[in-house]
C-alpha cells in the first residue's frame, strides 16, 4: 500500500492530500529516510511524522485497504 494511503487509512493523518503534501515536503520518514508518497509500506516499517511541534514515530503492525474507526488504531504502535 502507498505511504500516503496508509497514513490516511490508519488515521495518522486525516486526509490523503495532506499526507501526500507532507511526503512531498520531506516531513515523512520511513526507517530513517525521507520517502515519497509512492513508497510501498510493509509490516515492521517505522514511520516518523514531523508535523506540529514534535515528531511522532509509529511502527506498522498491519496493512489493510480499509479499516473501521475502531480498527485503525490497531494498524500501528506509537513508539
Amino acid at each position: 500500500m502507498r505511504l500516503d494511503k496508509y497514513l490516511k487509512v490508519s488515521r495518522i493523518i486525516k486526509r490523503r492530500t495532506v499526507a501526500n503534501e507532507a511526503c512531498d515536503a520531506g516531513r515523512i520518514e520511513v526507517n530513517g529516510r525521507v520517502q515519497r508518497a509512492s513508497y510501498n509500506v510493509k509490516v515492521g516499517d517505522k514511520i516518523t511524522v514531523n508535523l506540529g511541534s514534535s515528531p511522532r514515530t509509529y511502527q506498522v503492525l498491519a496493512v489493510s485497504e480499509h479499516a473501521l474507526k475502531e480498527d485503525a488504531a490497531g494498524m500501528y504502535k506509537i513508539l
